[in-house]
């Protein structure tokens, strides 16, 4: 052999492979791994279940306390009591599946398991998410899969099943000192809890025990064990029963009690089943089949011992299967599954009904969950199943989220994505979802703010719930979020965005529309023109924003505010006391300077018959900080000072003369005012100076044109 390839038996201390090393060993856990892979006898077991009964919970109540582990928030949301549990931000994976504005729909979710963790009966159902494509059912049931299994790895968690010991045949047969031979280890097919091999005349006042410490945190559910050993088990047990003569503690001895940890790779506790084409489906992909090459071994295909006990119903017993699409099974798998939720038990080819405990979750889509109604033959199906409806998202800062998962600062690091452009793609995608308002002067954009928790004069908390109420399909239609994604996507490889480094809202605004035209999706004309008419709406609320922004940047001296609001109290002060103001210049006194005041009060909508009521209002809040012991400022009343940004612009606006941004020829004083409010764009609203300059220039041109607005 060539040297040059022989490795030395111990990395040198100090050579890169040794650093190399260190960096991998220090992040394992040695001694967590030991606690999760833990082996006992039975006996050890029942220790360890006599001091934490909740080691031998079912599915349900695991599911639920992992869900609950994880702690919520509570808050109001249309004047109903909401809760955000944080399980579904996706603590696991540092919020990659996390989903966005749900809590309501989550919240029934989470009301079904803590029913069924009960024993109330929706445990014995299935759970189906339904909601239009893209509206999160997968990332929901991939969550439920993920926290279940982050979960049966922490000591809250632990669960544990068992292995047979017996000879090198799976067989019983006489070792040494007349007792059978433990020479190989045979895990229990279905990963079943110990306590199932306690024979039924036991269990009670076993139960009774176990319930009696049993004291869950977030249920009332109680222990309980559950029909018979998988048929491989029971014939293990038959055999060493009648090997010991009766004698159950002797086979007890042939037990090897190990914990277990779900994981959907390892196919342990956690299954996944998508359809396939359905001429080829067939059961045994869920209740498993024969191993013909053991028949030759045992002498009979009705040997459990020849069985392959690995369908998806088989291996996610003690956790969750997930049906992908269920309603496109055959009509013989949801035969399969009627059993599997109602009665708990599975009907494997040659063997009787066989025992599981496992959450089962299916998800659908409308036209099939449609389909599924207008079918007589469904009835039994649809009685044990429990609909939940999975809607888009309805809540503008929510579907921002959705978008800044993927391509937010900490993910896109070489492409500048300027300020609200994921903003106007959320909203377009939003306004898509709702249905007209019926309320008279409200239009679907004011709609959509309500939602987002945005007050409007005329409206309340009450008005909201009104709009939700008129529209319970609301978010059950609409764009999809995939669909913004992949434009977001489109746009951040286009020529433009490669040469200059940056996407703006209205190359993305570009790329939805130019995707209008063969959305596969969309099946009529009028739907498509809804859906562009929809983005014209969002490009002019976008130039609001745009306007109100450089309006800020340009009025943002804070001196010059400061004065103006200084001159403007004092004038409120002189005239709701009925007193004069004297004038710096001239040491006179005159009457309160009523152009002034107006002209700010204009600018937020103050009408003349309001002007006496808003300037008391204003005095009145003044005091009211006074007797707290705080002082007003210019910025502590966010509608004057909204109203003192707009009067500072307007005075300021012909000086920087910013209609001239629009031409070639710019002087330099002008330049040097321009490149002040460009850096309170970069500053201030997270430009850079290349989306700034965009900016200022589409601004301009908006002004240019006369399309400004006062407010």
């Amino acid at each position: 052999m060539n040297e040059s390839f022989d490795r030395p038996e111990t990395q040198q201390p100090g050579s890169a492979g040794g650093r190399l090393s260190e960096l991998i060993t220090g992040r394992l856990n040695r001694e967590q791994f030991q606690e999760q892979h833990w082996t006992g006898s039975f006996w050890d077991y029942l220790e360890l279940l006599e001091k934490n009964p909740s080691i031998a919970r079912n599915a349900y109540q695991r599911l639920y306390d992992a869900i609950m582990a994880h702690g919520f928030e509570r808050y109001q949301l249309f004047k109903r009591d909401c809760v955000r549990y944080h399980f579904f931000s996706d603590p696991f994976d540092n919020g990659a599946d996390g989903i966005y504005g749900l809590d309501m729909a989550l919240m029934t979710l989470v009301s079904f398991l803590r029913s069924a963790a009960e024993g109330y009966g929706t445990d014995k159902r299935i759970l189906l998410l339904h909601g239009p494509v893209g509206s999160s059912k997968s990332t929901i049931a991939r969550l439920l899969k993920k926290g279940v299994e982050h979960y049966s790895r922490t000591p809250d968690g632990a669960l544990y099943s068992f292995s047979w010991l017996l000879d090198e045949r799976c067989e019983v047969s006489r070792g040494d000192g007349g007792e059978a031979a433990r020479t190989h280890e045979y895990p229990s097919p279905m990963h079943e809890d110990p306590l199932i091999l306690v024979p039924r005349e036991a269990r009670a006042d076993l139960l009774v025990t176990l319930n009696a410490n049993f004291k869950p945190r977030h249920h009332n559910g109680k222990i309980k064990i559950y029909g018979e050993p998988d048929p491989f088990s029971r014939k293990i047990m038959e055999d060493l029963m009648a090997f010991y003569d009766g004698d159950w503690s002797k086979v007890m001895s042939h037990v090897k009690v190990r914990r277990i940890v779900l994981s959907e790779k390892d196919r342990v506790g956690i299954g996944t089943f998508q359809p396939k084409d359905e001429k080829n489906q067939d059961s045994t992909e869920l209740t498993g089949d024969i191993n013909y090459r053991k028949i030759a071994q045992y002498g009979s295909d009705s040997d459990p011992r020849a069985f392959n006990f690995d369908g998806e119903l088989n291996i996610a017993n003690r956790g969750i299967c997930e049906f992908i699409e269920v309603l496109k099974l055959d009509v013989a798998f949801l035969y399969d599954l009627l059993g599997a939720s109602q009665e708990h038990t599975i009907k494997p080819k040659k063997f009787a009904q066989t025992y599981i405990d496992e959450v089962i979750i299916g998800h659908t889509n409308e036209p099939e969950y449609k389909r599924l109604q207008s079918n007589e033959m469904m009835e039994a199906f649809r009685d044990r199943t429990v609909k939940i409806d999975i809607p888009y998202n309805i809540r503008l800062d929510d579907e921002i989220k959705i978008y800044q998962k993927d391509f937010g600062p900490e993910r896109i690091k070489n492409i500048h994505i300027a300020p609200h452009t994921l903003e106007v793609a959320a909203m377009w995608a939003v306004l898509s979802r709702l249905q007209e308002p019926k309320k008279s002067g409200l239009t679907l954009v004011q709609k959509m703010k309500l939602y987002n928790g945005k007050s409007i004069p005329g409206f309340t908390e009450d008005s909201v719930k009104e709009l939700k109420e008129e529209a319970p399909r609301e978010g059950m239609e609409g764009i999809s979020p995939r669909y913004v994604q992949d434009k977001i996507s489109n746009a951040l490889v286009t020529r433009q965005a490669i040469e200059e480094r940056a996407v703006n809202p209205f190359m993305v605004l570009n790329q939805l529309e130019d995707g209008l035209s063969h959305h596969s999706l969309i099946n009529d004309e009028e739907t498509r023109k809804r859906y562009r008419e929809i983005l014209a709406v969002v490009k002019e609320e976008y130039e609001d924003i745009i306007k109100g922004e450089v309006q800020r940047a340009i009025s943002a001296d804070e001196e010059a505010i400061k004065r103006v609001c200084a001159n403007y109290i004092e004038n409120v002060r002189a005239y709701t006391q009925k007193e004069k103001v004297q004038n710096k210049y001239t040491g006179k006194y005159e009457e309160p300077d009523e152009r002034l005041m107006r002209a700010i009060e204009e600018k937020i909508d103050i009408p003349d018959s309001r002007k006496d009521d808003f300037r008391q209002e204003i005095m009145n809040y003044i005091g009211a900080l006074a007797l707290d012991g705080k002082k007003f400022e210019y910025n502590t009343n966010a509608r004057l000072y909204r109203a003192l940004e707009l009067k500072l612009f307007e005075d300021s606006r012909d000086t920087i003369k910013l209609k001239n941004l629009v031409s070639s020829v710019v002087d330099d004083e002008t330049q040097e005012k321009i490149d002040v409010v460009k850096q309170r764009l970069i500053k201030q609203f997270g430009y850079n100076e290349t989306s700034a300059t965009d900016v200022l220039n589409y601004v301009a041109s908006i002004f240019a044109r006369g399309d400004s607005k006062s407010g």
